[in-house]
């Protein structure tokens, strides 16, 4: 086993035997554990590697969905949406035992542009409020960059698997218009929709080349990943 296919074995065991936003469609606060944060520099790897040749599909019940080309407004720290996404969503299900299912979703290939947000948050780059320690700060319009992350979404136990279909929406047998709450929804007992469910663990990697930019990565992660850090900006605020 290579030295990045160990990195990444070992984060999935410890994320998956976890009960276990800004960003994409939104996240929940996550588990504050301390011996994951040791772990965060290879949340890259887990982001983008191939989780079913790292699971046992035989022993451990895993399957693979996707991949969705999707897209999704990007809501930063202040409110506003800052950037669109673009990406390939991945979806793992992992079966501990008979009715506990863990759901790994994976944003691969991704991509964003800056956007011009509403008036009262005009351009407010993604980290601008995630500390007092941080300034606020705006970002132009037209940035471009790369972007990819993971959520984490135990399911809850006595879930069942009403599908196997490797359309995202299951019900009507379509990958248009691809989003968490339609896989989860349409593959298991509904309970993303519904709050009854929901992402535990979330980190996201964004990154952009000069364009005259004073800031050029963030990580938008939950606790038990490290939390936020850095920004994409373009320029403090006064």
């Amino acid at each position: 086993m290579s030295a990045l296919r160990f990195a990444a074995a070992v984060v999935i065991w410890l994320l998956l035997a976890s009960s276990a936003f800004a960003g994409p469609e939104s996240s929940a606060s996550g588990l504050a554990d301390p011996s994951l944060l040791t772990l965060s520099p290879a949340d890259d790897v887990f982001s983008t590697a191939d989780l079913t040749t790292l699971l046992d599909p035989a022993s451990n019940g895993t399957q693979h969905y996707g991949p969705y080309p999707s897209t999704s407004p990007d809501s930063g720290t202040c409110g506003n949406d800052w950037a669109e996404d673009t990406f390939d969503r991945h979806f793992t299900v992992h079966r501990e035992q008979a009715s506990t299912f863990t759901v790994v979703e994976q944003f691969k290939n991704g991509a964003f542009t800056t956007m011009i947000a509403p008036p009262a948050f005009a351009s407010f780059s993604p980290g601008g409020c995630q500390n007092s320690a941080i300034p606020q700060g705006t970002v132009n319009a037209g940035i471009n960059g790369k972007m990819h992350g993971y959520f984490i979404i135990p399911l809850p136990t006595g879930t069942t698997q009403t599908s196997t279909s490797p359309y995202c929406d299951a019900v009507g047998m379509t990958n248009a218009n691809c989003d968490t709450t339609t896989f989860i929804d349409t593959h298991f007992t509904p309970c993303y929709g519904a709050g009854i469910c929901s992402v535990t663990t979330f980190f996201f990697h964004y990154s952009a080349s000069d364009q005259m930019l004073i800031e050029h990565e963030w990580k938008n992660a939950s606790a038990d990943r490290g939390g936020n850090h850095g920004d994409i900006r373009s320029m403090n605020l006064p």
